[in-house]
């Protein structure tokens, strides 16, 4: 996974963890894509202020998912229910007996989303 775009799943399910400054931070570096310059200027601190901050908040992250593995698990149980349900369109059951188990299905990735 590249690792901007992995940040930014891993902001997703740990961004609540950071302080509340982390959390902007990151959120203009990956979600504005803004450069370390753009968000120095916003702030009113160095460039160098703003890359430490990000750089402590990146190895949170990283630490937080190693520890507790909300993303690696999330991602194996979308794989799983995603395969579940491949698994059910070739059943040869009715649509209106396959509706309960893709209704659980839903409920599923509901659950994981939340």
């Amino acid at each position: 996974m590249e690792k901007h775009v992995e940040l930014s799943c891993l902001l997703g399910y740990y961004g609540p963890m950071l302080t509340e400054r982390q959390l902007m931070l990151m959120e203009q570096h990956l979600g504005e894509d803004c450069s370390l310059a753009e968000i120095a200027e916003r702030e009113g601190i160095s460039r160098q202020g703003v890359r430490d901050a990000l750089k402590r908040a990146e190895e949170q992250l990283y630490e937080l998912e190693e520890k507790l593995g909300t993303m690696k698990r999330s991602l194996r149980l979308e794989k799983g229910l995603s395969a579940l349900r491949e698994q059910l369109e070739a059943l040869p059951l009715s649509e209106a007996e396959k509706q309960p188990l893709q209704a659980t299905i839903n409920e599923l990735y509901d659950m994981i989303e939340e």
